[in-house]
């Protein structure tokens, strides 16, 4: 059975921001949409039917693909106190232990997961560069090369991202010996950048990224900007995720983290701020106002209490709007959209927290998510469009959860009717990874 495709004709597509019928998908030699056309009757000589409801696959835009090893482990209580401080400490525990072998396994389990969660391309916030004593592997980018290894036999798309990580607060106090495996300086993650590169993999590719202020110095920050002028490829970091966080900026700065990167860094269209939880009308409005992005992830913020953002005011602002997985405590598209939207719910208790109008919940946040997380993976074109990667998910027409559902509901249906099934079909630059529920993987095309 050969993975490689001309064209797909699926009897409904999302296409642009709603349901079209009959449509036909062409694939070009370079594994992108060609061509897409809505009200063709029949499915031409050489395409595939896909006789289920299609979507574009949706970018991860934030995973620690390590933590999987995790998720599951830190669900009891170690102390009086537990918040995300307490979970980091067991994490670095995990991380402690992780060769390049345990993750490429757990990242090839990871990715498999997420491309029946509806995901086709993930961004890995890639900071565990070292070996667990501090040094260099002979192979400096072992474990991004790890990464790499699992996205291509898996067959998902992959933005690798090496972490500046160089200090353990704002104190400018050095690493912690169980930080150790993180510390890495522009230079390196510029080298590492180059090198991930340079490895020439099917759909992976690499940018930058900045653990935190309290992890980045100043002067370091900016030096990452300069090396990066004129490089379009993506720029993430954590930003706002907690509370204490936000009190040691201003006791350290006189700033709240997002007002102080505004103000002394030249954020733009490439950069992608990670959680932005504790985020104030005005910081939102400057974010806005330089065409950043913001990368939500709703179920890791639950799981570790960091608290809710004002979803309502980065809409209305006109933020692009990606989402996560972050530590894998999910890892399905459509429950990073349900609880997203609930959190919501429960703060202001009302519905539809995130619709426009009269209009579809799942839709504006489907919308939200697809754009915004081809721009953070680094992907100039995104969804059931020509030019963009020939990615695309089918959902299984077995599911109870689509049972007799009007073609005007499917969306909100997949996002809030639940269990929902594994997506039955996926696709990747052009080749079936997943065909009727089986895992074909990207080594085997």
């Amino acid at each position: 059975m050969t993975t490689d495709v001309r064209g797909v004709w699926a009897p409904l597509a999302w296409v642009g921001d709603s349901w079209q019928k009959r449509v036909l998908l062409r694939v070009d030699a370079q594994g992108r949409w060609s061509s897409v056309e809505a009200n063709v009757d029949e499915a031409p000589g050489g395409a595939t039917v896909v006789s289920a409801p299609v979507l574009p696959g949706i970018v991860n835009a934030h995973s620690h693909a390590f933590q999987r090893a995790f998720a599951g482990r830190a669900e009891r209580r170690a102390s009086a106190h537990d918040d995300f401080w307490s979970w980091r400490e067991q994490m670095y525990a995990v991380a402690s232990q992780i060769s390049p072998a345990d993750l490429r396994d757990v990242a090839s389990s990871l990715y498999t997961e997420m491309l029946l969660g509806g995901y086709t391309h993930v961004c890995e916030f890639h900071y565990l560069h070292l070996a667990p004593d501090g040094r260099r592997y002979d192979d400096p980018v072992a474990m991004a090369r790890a990464l790499g290894d699992a996205a291509s036999a898996t067959g998902i798309g992959l933005t690798v991202l090496p972490v500046v990580y160089e200090r353990a607060g704002f104190d400018d106090a050095p690493l912690r010996p169980e930080q150790r495996r993180f510390a890495a300086s522009v230079d390196d993650v510029v080298e590492f950048r180059d090198a991930i590169r340079a490895l020439r993999l099917p759909n992976v590719d690499a940018g930058v990224a900045i653990h935190s202020l309290r992890a980045a110095r100043a002067n370091s920050i900016a030096a990452l900007q300069e090396r990066c002028a004129g490089d379009p490829a993506p720029i993430h970091i954590h930003v706002a995720e907690q509370t204490r966080e936000v009190d040691e900026c201003l006791a350290r700065t006189g700033r709240r983290p997002i007002d102080w990167l505004v103000e002394n860094v030249a954020v733009d269209a490439r950069w992608h701020l990670v959680h932005a939880t504790h985020a104030t009308p005005g910081e939102i409005a400057a974010v806005a106002a330089r065409g950043a992005g913001v990368v939500l992830c709703p179920t890791t913020e639950a799981n570790l209490g960091d608290g809710v953002t004002d979803l309502a005011g980065w809409l209305d602002a006109g933020t692009p709007l990606s989402i996560g997985s972050d530590s894998q405590v999910t890892r399905d598209w459509r429950e990073e959209l349900r609880l997203l939207e609930y959190g919501q719910r429960l703060v202001h208790r009302r519905r539809n927290v995130a619709a426009a109008g009269s209009d579809s919940t799942a839709a504006r946040l489907f919308v939200q998510a697809a754009r915004a997380g081809g721009a953070a993976a680094g992907q100039p074109r995104w969804g059931l469009v020509a030019g963009a990667r020939a990615d695309l998910v089918a959902a299984d027409p077995e599911d109870a959860a689509l049972r007799e559902i009007p073609t005007a509901n499917l969306l909100d249906a997949m996002t809030f009717v639940s269990p929902g099934r594994p997506f039955r079909d996926v696709m990747v630059a052009g080749r079936w990874v997943v065909r009727s529920g089986r895992i074909l993987g990207g080594d085997s095309a």
